[in-house]
């Protein structure tokens, strides 16, 4: 999960990731997000919805990390949602989550 929380931090730098559960519903909602990634301990109303979004919009939504992973990751104390704004990234996460679930 270090690659993920590397390249979640270089997304942030870039400005392509909506951090926090206003932000990623807007950048959703907005047509603007590629993938959405929800923290494993977000609450279970926070996942359904997140889920529902995704599959209503057509998003890629998983669940990898934690809250405090996430925050850390992008400067800030606990997310339980990020949205990520950019193709290339989105689909160098979704490699990588998907490579560290399978290990």
């Amino acid at each position: 999960m270090r690659k993920v929380y590397s390249l979640l931090s270089l997304c942030k730098k870039a400005g392509k990731l909506a951090c926090g559960e206003f932000q990623a519903e807007q950048a959703v909602k907005g047509g603007k997000a590629y993938l959405i990634l929800y923290s494993s301990d977000a609450g279970e109303t926070t996942k359904k919805k997140f889920r529902n979004a995704a599959v209503f919009r057509g998003v890629c939504c998983l669940e990898a990390g934690d809250k405090a992973d996430y925050g850390r990751a992008v400067g800030k104390e606990e997310i339980s949602v990020l949205a990520v704004l950019d193709q290339g990234f989105a689909e160098k996460l979704q490699k990588l989550v998907q490579e560290t679930q399978t290990v």
